[in-house]
């Protein structure tokens, strides 16, 4: 498929069963939107694994996979109907506590933690000290943000300090953007660039950066990266992740790009509209479809 001609606008999954064997699937956008799994998405997944296909759901919640387990759970996908569920707060969690990839290194001793809801589930059975003084911290450890503080102005100082001390930060959730209270807000990946901004050094675990990609496959044995598909609503997380990742990558046009997308009810329309929302090769999904439907 060349890129004038990509991406190719199907209507379900069944179309292109052929071209791969495991998925790597997003939550938000794909799955559902925090309210309840679509149940067209429960069908897709469970005729995915009747076809034989491995479904591995691939978050960037900085949260632990448990936590996020019991609450697909509650939104209507029990633990035993996909195969694996890894999030880049997991990745994040096992990096931390191993420390058998040198980029994990700087990241010892006490750090600053900045978590949703002062939640530290991250933090549990590591040997790290928790601070909320930032002169006494060794690192700062980015989770998750909550609504009132996500304006990354709000962190200026305490930022300003950090960099004075050369002090790293580990980004445990790339998402640019969030829904909060008020509509989209920045998400801790925001946050962390404004942090580079300052002249800060950033360490990114999650879509679209390898460890998570890495992660997965070595939880799958090693496949060939070229039969995974990762199916997500954004193009630059899910789709230019996987597409460094060496996959192949399909994009829900209901998410995140709603409001460029979610008109376009013609095949051909829906792909021109994503040709030129990605701009580049590096952003351009193989496929394209309204919802995540068999």
């Amino acid at each position: 498929m060349t890129l004038a001609r990509k991406p190719e606008a199907i209507a379900g999954l069944h179309e292109i069963l052929d071209r791969f064997d495991h998925v790597l699937l997003d939550q938000w956008g794909a799955l559902h939107e925090g309210q309840a799994v679509f149940p067209a998405a429960r069908d897709c997944v469970a005729r995915l694994r009747a076809a034989g296909k491995h479904v591995v759901i691939l978050s960037n919640s900085g949260k632990r996979a448990l936590d996020n387990e019991r609450r697909l759970a509650k939104l209507g996908l029990p633990r035993g109907e996909y195969d694996l569920l890894l999030t880049s707060g997991e990745v994040t969690w096992h990096g931390l506590r191993d420390h058998t990839d040198p980029v994990f290194a700087p990241f010892r001793g006490t750090g600053l933690l900045i978590a949703r809801d002062g939640d530290t589930g991250i933090l549990e059975g590591l040997d790290i000290r928790r601070t909320e003084d930032i002169a006494a911290a060794d690192f700062i450890l980015l989770a998750g943000l909550d609504d009132d503080r996500s304006e990354p102005e709000a962190w200026r100082e305490i930022f300003a300090s950090a960099v004075r001390r050369h002090l790293p930060l580990l980004c445990a959730n790339p998402d640019l953007t969030m829904f909060g209270q008020s509509g989209l807000a920045p998400a801790p990946g925001a946050l962390a660039r404004f942090y580079e901004m300052l002249g800060g050094r950033v360490l990114y675990i999650g879509k679209p950066h390898a460890p998570i990609f890495d992660a997965a496959v070595a939880a799958l044995g090693q496949p060939p990266r070229a039969r995974l598909l990762v199916v997500g609503d954004s193009l630059d997380h899910d789709v230019q992740g996987g597409r460094a990742a060496g996959m192949r990558t399909l994009l829900i046009g209901s998410g995140v790009h709603a409001a460029d997308l979610a008109q376009r009810t013609i095949s051909e329309e829906l792909a021109a509209a994503v040709r030129a929302l990605a701009g580049s090769e590096a952003r351009m999904p193989d496929w394209v479809m309204p919802h995540l439907t068999w």
